[in-house]
C-alpha cells in the first residue's frame, strides 16, 4: 500500500464521514434506509419537522444521543488522533460527523461541520450552545434554563446551512499552508462525496496545487476527483496509511 508521507512540510486537512463512526457502531441515515421508524428521515432532522413535531425529534435525538454514549472510538479515529499529534497546526480535522467520537480519541484541532449531538441550542435566545448529554425521556420537551423556550440539538439539519465561522476555518487552514510554502496534503475518509460544500473541498485542494487522497470502504461520487484512492475500511486502512517522519 502506497504510504502517506507526515513529514515537517506537510499540511494536512482531513474530512470525515459517516463511514468512520459506522466502524464503532453509530447507525448512518443510509444505514436506516433513510427511514427511522417509518419516519423519512427529513421528519426528524429538518427545521419543518421539528416545528411539526418537537417531540418526535427530541426522541429521535436522544435515542441517537443514547447510542453514541455507548460506543468508542475505533482505531481509525485514534489514527488521526496520533497524526495531529505529530503535526501540530499543521493538522485540522473537518467532521460530518455529530457523535464526538474524534473528540473521545483526543483530536483537538476540529471543526464539527454538522453540529454536536451532545450539545443544545435555545431556538428563541442569544444563549450559547452548550453541552447536554441529557437522554430526555418520551414526551419530555426541553426548555431554556434562560428564557424558558423550547430548546433543540445543536445539529445542522437538512435546509439549514454550514456555520460560516466553520467554513472560514477550513479556508484559512488552506491559505496558511499555502503562504508558508508547505505541501498542502487533502484526505477524506469515510464519505460518500455528495454532500457540498464538503465534497468540494477536493476541488480546492486539487486546484491550489495540493495532493489528495480518498480512503473509502466503496468508492464516494467523486473519488475519481482524488489523485489516491484506498478501498477499505478507515479503522483497518488509516493506522496503517501513514509515515510519520
Amino acid at each position: 500500500m502506497e504510504r502517506l508521507i507526515l513529514d515537517a512540510d506537510t499540511w494536512l486537512l482531513v474530512l470525515t464521514g459517516a463511514g468512520v463512526s459506522a466502524e464503532s457502531g453509530i447507525a448512518t441515515f443510509r444505514g436506516m434506509g433513510g427511514l427511522w421508524e417509518n419516519h423519512p428521515v427529513e421528519d426528524v432532522a429538518s427545521p419543518q419537522g421539528f416545528i411539526k413535531d418537537p417531540l418526535l425529534v427530541w426522541r429521535f435525538y436522544s435515542e441517537r444521543r443514547a447510542a453514541a454514549a455507548s460506543v468508542q472510538p475505533n482505531p481509525g479515529h485514534h489514527a488521526l488522533a496520533d497524526w495531529e499529534r505529530h503535526l501540530g497546526n499543521r493538522f485540522l480535522l473537518a467532521t460530518q460527523n455529530v457523535d464526538g467520537l474524534h473528540l473521545s480519541a483526543g483530536s483537538q484541532r476540529v471543526v464539527e461541520m454538522h453540529g454536536n449531538l451532545f450539545k443544545s441550542r435555545c431556538t428563541h435566545c442569544e444563549r450559547e450552545p452548550f453541552a447536554d448529554t441529557t437522554v430526555y425521556a418520551t414526551g419530555t420537551l426541553p426548555l431554556c434554563g434562560q428564557c424558558g423556550e423550547m430548546l433543540r440539538p445543536h445539529i445542522v439539519w437538512f435546509g439549514e446551512y454550514l456555520e460560516p465561522a466553520d467554513l472560514e476555518r477550513i479556508e484559512s487552514f488552506v491559505h496558511t499552508a499555502l503562504d508558508h510554502g508547505g505541501k498542502l496534503v487533502f484526505l477524506s475518509a469515510g464519505t460518500s462525496g455528495a454532500v457540498y460544500p464538503a465534497a468540494g473541498l477536493v476541488n480546492k485542494v486539487t486546484a491550489a496545487g495540493g495532493d489528495t487522497w480518498s480512503v473509502n470502504l466503496e468508492a464516494a461520487e467523486n473519488s475519481h476527483r482524488f489523485k489516491h484512492f484506498v478501498q477499505g475500511k478507515s479503522g483497518e486502512v488509516l493506522p496503517a496509511l501513514a509515515d510519520l517522519r
